[in-house]
């Protein structure tokens, strides 16, 4: 007799990575490798069968792979994560990285990224730049972010890396940037721990700041966090793992005990990243219509 699955929540994932074995070697992950042990990371650096795996464990449906830059170089460049998405046609949407130091080209391997490569969104981390995200060298990519119709994403919070976390800080330095460009699509990832309550304000007050949950698994989520969830007749809230940090699998099997409703819990798991991103609708499924919260979501 044939049994049928009930039927399950899509799933996008807002934050993954493919780590190169330059990105693997650099101290300032030290702690990271600390955290996860050293013996589970591949000696040769992770084949794309090993983010496929973890993908398919944690069944999830579409997932936003990120380029990173830093002052010293590409750690991920965005051809190496273009080769990524090429490999795993409609699994992976591209996030783009771009060179700080040199505000003119980087707006232009920013087109180049969203206009040649297909990339949906633009990330960067303040920490890794030891500059905040209200600094000057960052307000051409945001006027271009604009332009091109694709969110900013980055850090928010503390960093596990071993850099300082001044620049995570949520307010003044993002709330100044969503008061410079209102029009900015603005995600913060890493749920801005432990400025959480700031970060879940500025997405109340700001009609486009976003957050994400990488990093965490909702176990660790904080009380306030879980709280907006719940109780916003709108949250602007969007999965994400951090893999391979983090598996998908793990932080997915802990979201039922977050008690969400069924609509706040489909928001999570895919209709804000579908709407923020601007994902396709799968086949056969209704077009996601996303109601801001506004202050008193």
């Amino acid at each position: 007799m044939a049994t049928h699955e009930p039927p399950r929540d899509p799933v996008i994932d807002a934050w993954i990575q493919h780590p190169t074995p330059a990105m693997l070697r650099d101290p300032m992950f030290d702690s990271l490798r600390r955290w996860i042990g050293a013996d589970a990371l591949p000696p040769g650096g992770f084949p794309l069968a090993l983010t496929r795996g973890l993908l398919d464990a944690g069944r999830v449906d579409h997932a936003l792979i990120t380029a990173w830059y830093g002052p010293r170089g590409p750690l991920v460049s965005n051809d190496e994560v273009a080769a990524y998405v090429a490999a795993m046609p409609g699994r992976l949407s591209g996030v783009a990285s771009v060179d700080l130091s040199r505000p003119v080209a980087a707006v232009r391997e920013l087109r180049r990224a969203v206009g040649e490569l297909g990339f949906k969104a633009l990330r960067m981390l303040p920490w890794l730049w030891d500059r905040p995200p209200d600094d000057r060298l960052y307000y051409p990519l945001y006027a271009a972010c604009v332009d091109l119709g694709v969110p900013f994403c980055l850090q928010v919070g503390h960093t596990g890396p071993l850099a300082p976390s001044e620049w995570g800080r949520p307010i003044p330095y993002l709330d100044r940037v969503a008061l410079d460009f209102p029009e900015l699509v603005i995600v913060g990832g890493h749920i801005g721990y432990p400025w959480t309550e700031e970060m879940i304000a500025l997405a109340r007050k700001h009609e486009n700041v976003w957050i994400d949950t990488s990093a965490y698994k909702p176990s660790r989520y904080p009380a306030a966090l879980v709280e907006y969830l719940r109780t916003s007749r709108a949250h602007k809230v969007l999965f994400g793992s951090n893999a391979p940090m983090l598996a998908p699998a793990a932080c997915l099997a802990e979201v039922p005990a977050l008690g969400l409703s069924d609509a706040a819990r489909r928001r999570f798991l895919s209709e804000n990243a579908r709407a923020v991103f601007g994902l396709a609708e799968p086949a056969g499924a209704p077009a996601t219509r996303v109601v801001d919260s506004g202050t008193g979501g």
